[in-house]
């Protein structure tokens, strides 16, 4: 069994004079989560279309995509039976219920009678959406609708799962819910692919993963290991600058780094009490300190915050 499920290799993707994937590289083992970063325009959902066959990677310069020994350019339906894809849009077809949109889908996978209906009781009750199998899909509430995406995309019981942004405009208590869902997989040995905006969710899920930044890989690693290796632990996140002054003297400290972004001044350190002093001279409610996180290190890395337009 080869060491990996997907290898890609120097891979590009133009759309007219725009370079959407610019050299890109990475391996994801099998049975790991590894999440793909960046802000929306950086290349990630292109590179998971790329993925299974949606878009075509360029031919020159030549790169290699191989997903568990097949290329999808060559070899779509290969790679298609082998997948699950969550897609970033809500694609279910509102005419249907909920089982019919699961049976449906089915039938494209070449399950029928007994077999089929195994699959999706089996895949509702996991998602817990036993109840609503007769439900329309405009009844559902947001998170119901993301869990039977990802429910129809394990109808097939793929050994990878692409996932493009799967808890976007969820609330909290949904997002930990499939949160614990995808650990379970993993634990079950499906491999997975997920993009993401959420600095948490990709903390919380990613056994490795890369920051991209047009088209390109910024940083690439554990997500605790690269913290622990690239950025400060400790960061003030000033939000009322009319006090900026009061502070001043702080600022050339060899023991902070501050960064404005936007209309916030983050202060980064190692040194907590340093911050804890700087913090006792401003008003309550003009900081916030926390520990340092991703998209500290993304912005460090790229100079731009995740939420940026490309």
């Amino acid at each position: 069994m080869q060491p990996f499920a997907i290898s890609v290799q120097n891979v590009h993707k133009s759309y007219g004079k725009t370079r959407a994937v610019n050299g890109l590289s990475f391996v994801v083992r099998q049975a790991e989560c590894f999440g793909l970063l960046g802000p929306n325009g950086a290349g990630k959902t292109t590179m998971m279309a790329m993925m299974y066959g949606k878009a075509e990677r360029d031919a020159s310069p030549a790169g290699v995509i191989d997903v568990l020994g097949f290329d999808p350019q060559y070899n779509p339906l290969n790679v298609r039976h082998l997948l699950g894809v969550v897609p970033q849009d809500d694609n279910l077809d509102g005419e249907l219920n909920v089982y019919q949109n699961l049976s449906l889908f089915a039938k494209f996978y070449g399950l029928s009678g007994n077999a089929a209906k195994a699959a999706i009781e089996r895949l509702l009750e996991t998602m817990e959406l036993t109840d609503k199998k007769r439900s329309k899909i405009r009844e559902l509430s947001g998170g119901m609708r993301r869990r039977l995406i990802i429910a129809r995309a394990l109808l097939n019981d793929p050994k990878i799962l692409i996932l493009d942004e799967p808890t976007t405009g969820l609330d909290p208590q949904v997002r930990h819910m499939i949160w614990d869902t995808l650990r379970l997989m993993k634990k079950n040995g499906i491999t997975m692919l997920l993009s993401t905006h959420y600095m948490e969710e990709a903390f919380q899920l990613c056994d490795n993963l890369i920051i991209m930044h047009k088209g390109e890989k910024v940083i690439e690693g554990r997500p605790r290991e690269l913290l622990d290796q690239s950025i400060e632990k400790y960061v003030l996140d000033i939000v009322n600058k009319e006090h900026e002054d009061r502070i001043k003297g702080y600022l050339d400290s060899p023991l902070i780094r501050a960064d404005l972004s936007k209309e916030t001044l983050h202060i980064y350190s190692n040194h907590i009490d340093t911050l804890n002093e700087i913090a006792a001279r401003l008003e309550p409610g003009d900081y916030f300190l926390r520990a340092g996180n991703l998209e500290d290190l993304f912005i460090k890395a790229t100079g731009r915050a995740l939420d940026d337009p490309a």
